[in-house]
Formats: structure tokens, sequence, C-alpha cells
């Protein structure tokens, strides 16, 4: 792997940090559906870089439980804060935006409700079921916090039937308190392993670029393998505001190609590993390559 000496001060961003700027027929459409049935989407709360290109094909992550989280973590834009309220009608509305899209796969986050009894577990099973009420051979794929490691709230959202359940791990185990300081890696990785014991196909990602070293990225791949992840994202972190935890390196596109290999290597199946690439970025597609993707059920 790339060597951190040789490796450029962060400042100015590199020329293989890009976005495609929004526009174009496709990118209204979306925005109008969106907005039409007042829902929020991770690409606007968490300024994600691949909006534009995203909804100029027709696809977005929608977020659910409101866009406000209870958690503070050291890279996410997202607003933090108390929720005020919890809207019902919201998984009526995800499943009519999805009706409207005809999409064929559809990624459903949320924001973490941590003062709920159920952390938004019964909020999640109502809006998976409302989703495929309306579109029964799309394949959904759900990126959930980790309900403060209680299995029988994981156990909702999978009982609901996600073809699957994505939880990002985000960093190693030496930067974990930094960048989520009211998660837990080790309670992360049980999640994760409980949703594979329970038969679900499943996924996780890191950012790079935020202080971790080579040696520590081996480890926390080796031990989402280990916890029976089969999907797996590897992209830059970007840094969206001076609050926020700085970026401690460029990664090369040769380096996120170094670790494609060293994860498909493992024992991965799926593998998206680039400076632009997000949890959802492309997710259908990264989806594809599994098997058992379609048509897979939950042991309950």
């Amino acid at each position: 792997m790339t060597e951190f000496s040789k490796l450029p001060a962060p400042g100015r961003k590199p020329s293989w940090i890009r976005s495609r700027l929004p526009g174009g027929p496709a990118y209204a459409e979306v925005r109008g559906i969106v907005d039409g049935n007042k829902l929020h989407t991770v690409c606007q709360s968490a300024e994600c870089p691949n909006m534009g290109e995203c909804w100029a094909r027709g696809t977005a992550t929608f977020m659910i439980l409101g866009n406000v989280c209870t958690r503070s973590c050291g890279f996410c834009a997202v607003a933090t804060g108390l929720p005020t309220e919890l809207d019902l009608d919201e998984p009526r509305r995800v499943a009519e935006a999805v009706r409207l899209m005809n999409l064929r796969h559809c990624v459903i986050t949320s924001v973490n409700r941590d003062e709920l009894a159920d952390g938004g577990a019964g909020i999640w099973a109502q809006t998976i079921r409302a989703v495929k009420s309306v579109a029964p051979s799309l394949t959904l794929e759900t990126l959930t916090g980790d309900f403060k490691g209680k299995r029988e709230l994981l156990r909702q959202v999978l009982a609901a039937g996600p073809n699957i359940y994505n939880h990002n791990l985000e960093t190693v185990e030496r930067m974990s308190r930094a960048v989520r300081p009211q998660a837990s890696y080790s309670r992360s990785l049980q999640v994760l392993s409980w949703a594979a014991e329970d038969g679900a196909i499943t996924k996780s990602g890191l950012m790079l670029g935020i202080g971790e070293r080579d040696p520590e990225i081996a480890e926390a791949l080796r031990k989402l393998r280990d916890s029976g992840v089969k999907i797996l994202t590897l992209g830059q972190y970007l840094q969206p505001g001076k609050q926020y935890l700085p970026v401690d390196r460029w990664v090369t596109p040769e380096e996120f190609a170094e670790w494609k290999h060293f994860a498909e290597d493992i024992g991965f199946q799926s593998v998206a590993s680039a400076p632009m690439v997000r949890s959802s970025y492309h997710a259908d597609e990264s989806a594809q390559v599994v098997p058992g993707f379609q048509g897979v059920t939950l042991k309950r």
C-alpha cells in the first residue's frame, strides 16, 4: 500500500476529487418528487458530492425519521439536536415517491433517534412494508444505525424483509471514538454479525483519509468479513465544514484499487472502492453480483 510519507499534505482537493453539478430533466423530476412528498434525502442533508450524478440517473437515497439526528458524529453534516416530532405518515409518502420514480432498487437510511424507546425501528418496518406493497419486484437496501445494540430492534427491521442490510463501520478501531463518539466499533460489528446470522445479505463501509493507517484498514476489513459482511464500500472522507474532523490525507485512486483487490482476495463478494464512492453510490450495481441477492429469505 502507499506509504504516508510519499503522500501530499492535505490542502487543495486533488484532480480526482470531482462531483457533477446538479441539473437536467431527470434531476428536476427527482427533486420534484422528493419536494412534493415533503421527504428528506441523505443526498441533501449529508451534502453528498454525488447528488447531481445520482439524481440525474433517477435515483435518490431517502432518509426517514426526520432530518435531525440525536448523535454528533465528527464527519457528518446532518443536523444534530433533539427531534421534535415523529412523522407517522412518512412511510406512505416514501412508498409513493418510490412508485412515482419507478425504481428497481431503492436505498433508505435514517437519522439516529436515540430518544425513542424503539430507536425508530417501528417506522423502519412500516416504511419497508409500505415500499414493498407498491413495488413488490423492487430490491430494497436499508442503511440503519446500531439501535444501541438492541437485537430485538434490529430484528423488527429485518422481519420487514429488506434485501440488503447496511450498517457502516465508518472507520478503524483507533479512530472510532473521534469519528462516532456515541457509537461503538465493537457494537457495530456485533450488529452486522447478528444481521448475517438472521439471514440478511450485509453491507458496510469505511471512509479513508480521516487518520487511519494501512494495517488498521486491513484489520477492519478482516473483522467486517468475519462478521459476515458480503458487500463493501470504500471512499475518500471529505470534510463538510470547519467544525468537522479535518482530512488527514488524500487517498489516491491507485490505492483505492489496491484495497479493492485486497478486499476481494480476503472474501468480499462485491467491493466498490474509489475516491467518490459512498454507501449508496451505484448501490444497484454493487448488489447484483452477490449470490442470492434476488429472493433472499430472512430467518425469523
